[in-house]
């Protein structure tokens, strides 16, 4: 969808094409990269609707205590998902954003390295934690994340994305066996 406007009709009750509801941005952030945008979903409250109900299955399979979002359209799907779920929420956020006490962690991106943090109170009795994002793309600010949660005492129980960006092998970066699920797969 390269418009601005979704397509999907709002005022009908049928399941939503959720992929009508993703904006195709070509060359941004920068050239040859086509950037999914997810603000047509958001606009679209039967679409936003659907896609928070099919991430609600997902944690009623997984059963999370917490839900971990990542900065920053990461709070977005996890604040929605949480409140439908009656669980609580966490951010992960980029490096000095939280107040302390915060655990850091430095991982490698394709081309350089960032930062990511967590606050360290929240964790106790090792709570089960799904991760989720807007979209998974390499894998490495997920697979970060990850390793935050466990060493603040977390226990992963699973990540959830809108979107995955499959060509780009983010899920074989993430912790083997830990169940992965996408709503919208581009492969």
């Amino acid at each position: 969808m390269s418009s601005d406007s979704p397509t999907a009709d709002p005022s009908s009750t049928d399941p939503i094409d959720l992929r009508q509801l993703v904006r195709e941005i070509p060359d941004f952030p920068k050239p040859g990269i086509l950037f999914r945008d997810m603000g047509p979903m958001l606009r679209h409250p039967q679409g936003w609707q659907q896609a928070m109900d099919e991430m609600g299955k997902v944690c009623q399979k997984l059963q999370p205590d917490l839900i971990v979002g990542i900065e920053s359209r990461g709070f977005i799907v996890g604040v929605s998902l949480a409140t439908a779920q009656k669980i609580g929420f966490i951010k992960a956020r980029k490096q000095g954003k939280l107040p302390p006490p915060v655990e850091t962690l430095e991982y490698d991106l394709e081309y350089g390295s960032d930062a990511i943090e967590i606050m360290k109170t929240g964790f106790d009795h090792q709570p089960r934690v799904l991760i989720v994002d807007d979209l998974l793309a390499t894998g490495g600010t997920a697979k970060a994340c990850s390793d935050l949660v466990t060493t603040v005492g977390g226990e992963v129980c699973g990540f959830a994305f809108l979107i995955e960006l499959a060509a780009l092998g983010g899920r074989r970066r993430l912790p083997e066996g830990i169940p992965v699920e996408s709503l919208i797969r581009y492969d």
